[in-house]
């Protein structure tokens, strides 16, 4: 391969890292944000669902549009909304801002994503296509596993809004790349129609799908706007399958389907994509959140994983050929399966169990995912070779979209769930301690006002007992009274200071002392009540990944859309 082609592809090796890597980056910063917006975890889910559902819904009719005006043109025009679209999620203060943010970065991805590809396609000649298809899937892969690594060093060194501003070095760096390698003027250009009418159907599907499952619980799944977003959902879908059925350049060619292998590749990718996502999405709020870590321990916890999907996905992509996919397709969902186990019935004071998990999970990731890119194309060629690769993006968008949709809103009622529980514990043994009655009506509301907060944490230990300040108004009120009983007025001078001092000693002695036991209990309690918390809370959390592993298992079978290594070197040779 010539040095020209090779820095063309890293060129675009760039823009599909900044499109898939700002899939998962945000989700380490996603506690940092939470706390400095002051909103509960479901308002920031639809910065993360704009931008997959956005991404999913444009990819191929701005691809279209690529097609018919130029693609050297619309990908740097892709490239300059991206970086827009960066600059104003930084900016942000509220959550409104960061979502439009992030809509307008997904325009941009949308455009410049499915563009990378097919110009590496249109540049690259046939002998080195594949190893073209390879680096950029891979690119791909490793983006969107790298994003919560270099997220959360981002975020504990820079802050969470470094998270988009990082963005745009890259973009000028892309740029000027576009500018140096590619011709802007006199661009081949095709003549297809956008399918609008397939875009809008696919965006109202996945609209109505991702709120629904995240505002499942708040309205009450059997509520009737819960029950209307479902149909809309089903309705939508039909429609978009009936009119990708009659138009000409239909924004998803269905008859990719009839390709087992790409069948196969379709949906190894939605459900590859859900299983890491999930735990993407999911760990680093665990170890910030529950475990109390800072955004950067958070990510190097999570880093094994990543560091198998770096390590493991090349392999598998280079080896493919000499075991075949089926093997290599069940032996990764296998061990994601696995890692699904472990998480699911781990010790979380232990974290070698978490390790353990997140390394399975990693490498069944990485195993599937590094050779899916070539998977999906080998059995194509010309055009169809360029919108299987357009598709195969939408489906990984359309993965994360459904894993970000499902998993936080079970982890929202998880949570919620174990701080009700959490809460009935504590008021229990608060009203059965030793506390006086003055005190346990202060610990109760402070207590509550723990587990009314918006994020997981519950902060018992944040809970010091009476202080200082306190301590001496109650020794003022309680001399007071005294003092009052005493009818000191009615006694001389002398005697009256007398009293007084010696008063206002016992009342002092006997409130410190009172002070004393109570502070000790309440530390004690309140060290109880935050251990039982953290307990329900993590099995809040780590019993997602028991409740999915059911539907891990099932994925298994989906091996067996793929073919054997005899027959995929056969179809290889007779290419």
């Amino acid at each position: 391969m010539k040095i020209k082609q090779i820095l063309l592809i890293l060129t675009m090796c760039i823009g599909t890292f900044l499109c898939m890597l700002d899939t998962t980056v945000m989700n380490i910063a996603l506690p940092a944000i939470q706390s400095s917006m002051n909103v509960p975890l479901t308002s920031l889910s639809w910065a993360l669902n704009i931008y997959t559902i956005t991404f999913a819904a444009l990819t191929i009719p701005l691809s279209r549009l690529a097609d018919i005006w130029g693609r050297n043109k619309i990908y740097l025009v892709g490239l300059l909304i991206f970086a827009s679209g960066s600059f104003v999620s930084g900016m942000a203060n509220v959550p409104t801002v960061l979502i439009i943010g992030r809509g307008i970065q997904s325009i941009g991805a949308a455009i410049v994503f499915p563009t990378s590809m097919t110009i590496a396609i249109d540049t690259i000649d046939q002998k080195h296509r594949s190893k073209a298809l390879l680096t950029i899937g891979l690119t791909q892969g490793l983006a969107a596993t790298l994003g919560p690594t270099i997220g959360g060093v981002v975020t504990q060194f820079m802050g969470w809004r470094w998270v988009f501003y990082i963005n745009l070095p890259l973009v000028v760096l892309a740029i000027v790349g576009v500018i140096l390698q590619l011709p802007l003027g006199h661009e081949k250009k095709i003549d297809v129609k956008i399918d609008v009418g397939g875009m809008i159907s696919l965006m109202v599907t996945l609209f109505s799908l991702a709120l629904g499952l995240t505002q499942g619980n708040d309205w009450g799944w059997m509520n009737y706007r819960i029950i209307s977003l479902t149909l809309i959902t089903i309705v939508s879908f039909i429609i978009f399958i009936i009119i990708e059925k009659r138009v000409t350049d239909p924004m998803i060619r269905l008859d990719l389907f009839k390709n087992r292998q790409f069948s196969g590749s379709a949906l190894t990718v939605v459900l590859a994509g859900l299983l890491l996502v999930a735990v993407m999405v999911i760990m680093p709020t665990f170890f910030t959140q529950v475990q109390g870590k800072t955004e950067l321990i958070a990510a190097l916890l999570i880093t094994p994983a990543s560091l198998m999907i770096f390590l493991v996905s090349p392999i598998t992509g280079i080896i493919v050929e000499k075991f075949g996919p089926r093997l290599i397709i069940f032996i990764g969902f296998l061990s994601m399966s696995m890692g699904y186990a472990v998480l699911g019935f781990v010790n979380s004071e232990y974290y070698w169990q978490i390790l353990l998990g997140l390394i399975l999970i990693g490498f069944g990731y990485g195993t599937v995912i590094g050779p899916i890119t070539v998977l999906a194309a080998s059995d194509f060629k010309g055009e169809k070779l360029s919108a299987s690769q357009s598709v195969m993006g939408v489906l990984r968008q359309i993965g994360n979209i459904i894993a970000v949709a499902i998993f936080v809103s079970m982890l929202t009622t998880n949570v919620s769930k174990a701080k009700e529980n959490a809460w009935t514990d504590a008021q229990k043994l608060i009203s059965t301690s030793e506390l006086t009655s003055t005190s346990k009506k202060d610990m109760l509301k402070v207590t509550h006002s723990h587990f009314e907060s918006s994020d997981a944490k519950t902060n018992g230990n944040d809970e010091k007992g009476i202080s200082e300040t306190k301590e001496q108004r109650l020794i003022q009120a309680n001399v007071a009274e005294a003092l009052r009983k005493a009818k000191i007025s009615q006694l001389s001078d002398r005697q009256g200071e007398q009293v007084k001092e010696q008063i206002t000693s016992e009342v002092t002695n006997e409130i410190k002392e009172m002070v004393k036991k109570d502070n000790r209990i309440i530390n004690r309690d309140a060290n109880k009540i935050s251990k039982n918390a953290n307990h329900l809370i993590s099995k809040a959390f780590l019993s997602l990944y028991f409740m999915a592993l059911p539907f891990t298992i099932m994925f298994i079978p989906v091996c067996l859309l793929f073919y054997k290594r005899d027959e995929y070197k056969k179809n290889i040779n007779e290419e």
